[in-house]
C-alpha cells in the first residue's frame, strides 16, 4: 500500500472520529495493530499532525461565532471574555496531566488491549447516560458557568487513556453538569480547538528535524482529508445526536472493542 493511500485512509479515520463520542486515537491505534497503516515513527506523529485538519474544520463551521467571541473579547463584552476564560480553565487540566503523565500514559496504555477495553466501557456509559432523565439548564455553550467549564476540563483527561474518548468525556462530563446535548457537544468542538493545537505545535517541533519533502506531503494529503471529512461528520453529527442521542455511538464502540478483543485473543 502506497504512503499516500494510507495517508488518505488515516485521514478519512481521523475526521470520522474525532469529533464523535468514539475515540479517535483508540481507532488509529487499532488501524495499525491489525491492518499495518501508520507503523512507525513518523505516522505516531503523522496521526497527530493531521488532527489540525480536524480543528481547522470547526473553526470554519464556526467561524461567525468564534470571530464573534474574539470581538467581544477585546471590546469588552462580558460574555465572550467568560467563554475565553472558560476554555482556557478547561483547557489547563489537560496540560498539567501531559505534562505530568504523558510519558507514562504512552509507554504503558498506548496498546490494542486497553483501547478495545476503555471502548466497550465507554459504550456501556454511554448507552447508561441516554437512557437517563437529564434535566437540561445550560443550552449555549458559551455562556457554561465557569466552574462548570473547569469540570469539563478535569473530565477530558480521562480521555489520555486511548479509546476512552476527548468529545465523549468532556460531553458526558456537560449533560451530568446541566447540558443539553446540542450545547455539550458543541462545547466539545470549542474545547477541542486549543488541546489539539497545543498537541500539533508540540509534536511538531519535538519531530520538525526529521520530517522531509516527501514526509509534508502526505501529512498535507492527511490534512486535507481529515478537514473534509470532518465538517462532512460535525454538521451531520449535531443534528443526529440531537434526535436521536449516542445509542448508535455506543453500540459502536462496543461492537468494535469486542471484535478487537476476539481478535487479539486469537493472536491476530
Amino acid at each position: 500500500m502506497s504512503d499516500a493511500i494510507r495517508a488518505v485512509i488515516l485521514g478519512i479515520i481521523e475526521g470520522v472520529t474525532e469529533f464523535l463520542p468514539v475515540s479517535s486515537t483508540g481507532h488509529l491505534l487499532l488501524a495499525e495493530r491489525f491492518f499495518h497503516l501508520g507503523e512507525g515513527a513518523f505516522w505516531d506523529s503523522f496521526t497527530v499532525l493531521i488532527q489540525l485538519g480536524a480543528i481547522l474544520a470547526i473553526v470554519g463551521l464556526y467561524f461567525k461565532k468564534l470571530w464573534d467571541v474574539v470581538i467581544g473579547f477585546f471590546t469588552g463584552d462580558t460574555y465572550s471574555r467568560r467563554f475565553v476564560i472558560g476554555v482556557l480553565v478547561a483547557f489547563l487540566p489537560a496540560v498539567v496531566v501531559g505534562l505530568v503523565a504523558g510519558k507514562y500514559i504512552k509507554s504503558v496504555l498506548f496498546n490494542p488491549w486497553v483501547v478495545c477495553f476503555t471502548l466497550i466501557v465507554g459504550g456501556a456509559i454511554l448507552l447508561w447516560v441516554d437512557k437517563l432523565d437529564l434535566k437540561p439548564r445550560e443550552h449555549d455553550a458559551t455562556r457554561f458557568p465557569l466552574l462548570m467549564y473547569l469540570y469539563i476540563g478535569i473530565a477530558q483527561c480521562v480521555a489520555m487513556i486511548p479509546g476512552v474518548s476527548r468529545s465523549g468525556a468532556s460531553i458526558v462530563a456537560a449533560m451530568f453538569l446541566g447540558a443539553d446535548k446540542r450545547a455539550a457537544a458543541e462545547f466539545s468542538f470549542f474545547l477541542a480547538i486549543p488541546t489539539m493545537i497545543g498537541a500539533f505545535a508540540y509534536d511538531f517541533y519535538k519531530n520538525r528535524s526529521e520530517m522531509t519533502t516527501d514526509h509534508m506531503g502526505i501529512v498535507a494529503i492527511g490534512f486535507v482529508v481529515s478537514f473534509v471529512t470532518a465538517i462532512i461528520v460535525v454538521k451531520t453529527f449535531l443534528e443526529y445526536v440531537t434526535r436521536h442521542g449516542f445509542v448508535v455511538f455506543a453500540w459502536w464502540r462496543v461492537i468494535v472493542g469486542t471484535l478487537g478483543l476476539i481478535a487479539l485473543a486469537l493472536g491476530r
